[in-house]
């Protein structure tokens, strides 16, 4: 749903429907739908369809049906970043990498996909987990500086909307692209140090919770390596999948 969200943003969207469309899931009332384009109430009704789904299957499970707040929470702070990028594609000025980063981690989408992914985790997770994950921790933020600049460094000339931060870096600081594209590299590596020193020291949450961050960095990793693997997934993630779960290799015991 969030790859509908982020071209509806990115490529269908006017500003003034979007607008309209963000106060919406900032309400997240079914009433809402009727001031939304025809093509964004489809999408709006999924929404919260799905959401509605989490809850009825959290309270079959006995689990705490308050976890989906925190989903829903994540998912209005997705579509504000959103929403912000929009307003740049409709402005001339490039953002500097500051304004660019901040707004930039967050539509990365691991943010939302970290709080999300604990969900169906059971007793491990607890509203102090929500909490903390909900504050930005380092090991969340080196999440999104991963994802955001790998992202950004193999699909930036493919790009037809906001500016990436390899643009914006260059126009800031007058660099090249081979010199930005060096320097976020220094960035990466710096993040999945951080991420390393968060599992290795004692932390405010089980070891459960970090391990499903890290292995999203993991998927980060795989999938923007070398090239955008999210939008060509026919090439290299296909592979990838394909020799995970349709044709394994046996593991002898």
């Amino acid at each position: 749903m969030t790859s509908v969200l982020d071209d509806i943003y990115d490529v269908y969207g006017m500003l003034e429907e979007l607008e309209l469309f963000t106060d919406a899931i900032e309400r997240w009332e079914k009433s809402a739908i009727d001031q939304l384009a025809e093509y964004m109430k489809v999408f709006y009704q999924a929404l919260l369809d799905v959401y509605t789904e989490i809850e009825e299957e959290m309270a079959k499970v006995k689990r705490r049906s308050y976890w989906v707040y925190y989903a829903k929470k994540a998912m209005k702070n997705q579509v504000r970043a959103y929403y912000e990028e929009a307003k740049w594609l409709q402005s001339p000025k490039i953002p500097s990498m500051e304004e660019y980063m901040d707004v930039a981690l967050v539509t990365s989408g691991y943010p939302l996909l970290a709080a999300t992914s604990l969900i169906g985790m059971g007793d491990v997770v607890t509203k102090e987990t929500f909490d903390w994950i909900s504050g930005e921790p380092k090991i969340v933020r080196a999440l999104a500086i991963i994802a955001r600049l790998m992202d950004d460094m193999v699909s930036h000339k493919k790009r037809g909307h906001v500016a990436s931060a390899v643009e914006c870096y260059m126009i800031q600081h007058g660099a090249s692209e081979e010199e930005t594209k060096k320097e976020f590299n220094r960035q990466v590596t710096n993040a999945w140090k951080d991420i390393n020193e968060e599992c290795l020291n004692p932390t405010a949450v089980p070891k459960p919770i970090l391990t499903r961050v890290v292995n999203l960095a993991r998927f980060m990793d795989v999938v923007y390596k070398n090239e955008d693997g999210y939008t060509h997934s026919g090439t290299v993630l296909k592979d990838f999948v394909t020799s995970m779960l349709v044709h394994p290799v046996p593991i002898m015991m």
